[in-house]
């Protein structure tokens, strides 16, 4: 059976080392700028959600935390 701190720490390095790769999300929205009758203009911008490196760092270590306490209380 998995120890369930075990698979937390695992996820916990997975998105620390993602958010320290890509150090930030991006999207694109549509925005309707003009309508009129079935012509329709779209807008397209795209938007980013900036990921500081502290925040990757400190999940990449609460991981290895989470990793090595989960492997230090096995019977």
């Amino acid at each position: 059976m998995n120890n369930p701190l075990r698979i937390i720490g695992i996820l916990l390095i997975v998105l620390g080392l993602v958010a320290l790769a890509y150090q930030g999300i991006t999207y694109t929205k549509s925005e309707k700028v003009l309508e009129v009758g079935p012509i329709t203009a779209t807008k397209e911008t795209k938007k980013t959600i900036p990921l500081p490196p502290v925040l990757g760092g400190v999940a990449l270590l609460g991981g290895v935390v989470l990793l090595v306490a989960s492997s230090s209380r096995r019977p």
